[in-house]
């Protein structure tokens, strides 16, 4: 492509535009989805933030600089800064110069390139409790069970560590797949598989619907291993359950469920994070699970929602495979860098166009839905606090006739109403006559409703945030956000990702958000969808009165 005519325009201070317009917007931005993050997405130019977390993941997935350097001139309309592509070069560099192998004589070592870093990062106060005398001028030992602290703390650095000191095998138990008949291992489920398991730990990411429980069970397959898998709920690890007993060789009793109503400990034992991080008298009791067996594997469901005390006994495990499972490495809290040096680095990503263009996820259509406040909302609105004031436009009543139209136009479709706000779902339940699923359902009543969904009997469901993850529903066909998080990107990936299970008719999915124009329910909704429009999502602005 000519100087003068790419969709980039690539700015010193690590900031690249991207023109949506453009011809090449498309190729350009699957190009640069590996190494830079999206930070703004309004309806004309995108801004991307090349940022070191982001190189040093595609850097471990196999991305060298040579590719961040060609994909930044190649789309680029006026020459790249010199400074920039040298300091993606540099950048992606440092990962890898420091390793962390084992060693007959001191355990673990901290092995570097060149005695400078050693020098370097043994002058940090918080270095130097988790290490022993250096050996030699480039080698220092490191204490065995500070393994994971020790790469947290180098990520912060900017030193990000390779971890070669391998894992321990764990107690073996086999695990086959039952792949044939009327499934097989997709081609990038393979690839992914494989990516994490040459890699030893780290993060597999691929959109909702797109297989990532098969992943897991494939990667089982592989380890041949006890396994310890944590979910978000109960339900969701009754899905991986019985995902499990139709794909794998495991039985029933091979299956344990370590949840609020179970304790059961077994050669694969599922148990939620609430669970796991539960204090009895200041104390984690679950502790014990983790060192109830030899496990040789540990799967972390939607990783980007780790609680933050997993994050601590996530760097007790670093001798075990860890293998994270997620559609958005996004974290609200700022932790990727965590999740990069405790659990792995990104060994794969699949992107949501590419599989929804292979006809493995549905395609979907974004629609925006613009509503007003009546005067009186209004009138409150301007005098509330901040926090009150999103919740008065995001419960606005105008967004109630809005969903009527919705519903009108697509009578009959397997439909999700999804909110933040229970008393706004609450309404809209009883209004509508639909059932209600929220933090206060119990189990039983929660997958009772869920299998009603999923056979049909109900069309129509209204579902809280307990419903933005881990939850299978394929033929949901329609979705209505009503209210979110504030600005959450992962939320919004989430909630589209319930829609993205493949049509047994073919036909589209619909991602509706209501929002109340000029008010804060409108700039979180902006945030929300820079994840999506990352992926190619564009949303279509439409009016409540043009429904």
């Amino acid at each position: 492509m000519a100087l003068g005519d790419g969709p980039l325009i690539v700015q010193s201070d690590k900031t690249v535009l991207l023109e949506v317009a453009h011809p090449k917007a498309d190729e350009a931005r699957a190009a640069l989805a590996p190494f830079a993050e999206l930070e703004r997405a309004p309806e004309h130019v995108h801004t991307y933030r090349v940022t070191p977390l982001a190189l040093w993941n595609a850097r471990a997935a196999g991305f060298d600089a040579e590719q961040a350097v060609d994909t930044l001139e190649r789309y680029s309309r006026f020459p790249v800064p010199q400074s920039l592509l040298i300091d993606v070069a540099e950048t992606m560099a440092r990962y890898g110069r420091l390793k962390l192998v084992k060693h007959p004589a001191h355990g673990l070592i901290l092995e570097a390139e060149e005695p400078e870093i050693v020098t370097e990062v043994l002058r940090s106060k918080k270095i130097t409790p988790l290490t022993g005398t250096p050996i030699d001028e480039v080698t220092v030992p490191v204490h065995p069970s500070e393994r994971g602290r020790i790469k947290q703390e180098l990520t912060k650095l900017a030193w990000p560590v390779e971890d070669l000191a391998g894992y321990v095998d764990g107690e073996h138990h086999p695990i086959e797949l039952t792949a044939g008949g009327n499934w097989h291992l997709r081609d990038y489920q393979e690839y992914a598989t494989q990516s994490f398991w040459e890699g030893g730990s780290g993060v597999v990411v691929l959109p909702c619907g797109a297989g990532k429980t098969i992943v897991g069970a494939a990667s089982m397959a592989q380890a041949q291993t006890t396994t310890l898998i944590l979910v978000t709920n109960t339900v969701a690890g009754r899905q991986w359950r019985d995902e499990l007993l139709r794909r794998t060789s495991l039985t029933p009793d091979e299956i344990g469920e370590y949840s609020g109503e179970r304790k059961e400990i077994r050669p694969v034992t599922i148990a939620t994070y609430q669970v796991v991080t539960r204090k009895t008298k200041g104390e984690y009791k679950a502790l014990e699970l983790f060192d109830s067996r030899d496990w040789g594997l540990i799967i972390y469901d939607e990783v980007h929602l780790l609680p933050a005390p997993v994050f601590r006994m996530a760097a007790d495990l670093q001798s075990r495979r860890r293998l994270g499972l997620t559609a958005t490495l996004v974290r609200e809290d700022g932790r990727e860098d965590d999740v990069f040096s405790l659990i792995g680095p990104k060994r794969y990503d699949a992107p949501w166009k590419e599989l929804e263009a292979a006809g493995f996820i549905a395609t979907a259509e974004c629609v925006e839905v613009r509503t007003s406040l009546t005067a009186e909302e209004r009138m409150l609105y301007a005098t509330a606090e901040t926090r009150e004031r999103y919740r008065i436009a995001a419960c606005s009543q105008s967004k109630l006739s809005a969903l009527e139209s919705i519903l009108r136009q697509h009578a009959g479709k397997q439909t999700l109403i999804i909110g933040a706000y229970v008393e706004q779902l609450e309404e809209i339940a009883a209004h509508i006559g639909a059932p209600l699923i929220d933090g206060s359902s119990t189990t039983k009543s929660r997958e009772r409703t869920f299998d009603a969904f999923r056979s049909g009997e109900l069309s129509t469901l209204v579902v809280s945030k307990v419903a933005n993850f881990s939850i299978d529903l394929p033929e949901a066909a329609v979705g209505i956000q009503v209210s979110g998080t504030f600005g959450s990107r992962q939320e919004e990936a989430q909630r589209l990702g319930r829609l993205l299970r493949p049509k047994a008719d073919g036909s589209e999915a619909l991602f509706y958000t209501i929002v109340a124009r000029d008010t804060l329910d409108a700039e979180y909704a902006q945030r929300r969808q820079r994840f999506l429009a990352e992926q190619g999502y564009a949303y279509r602005l439409v009016d409540a009165a043009d429904l």
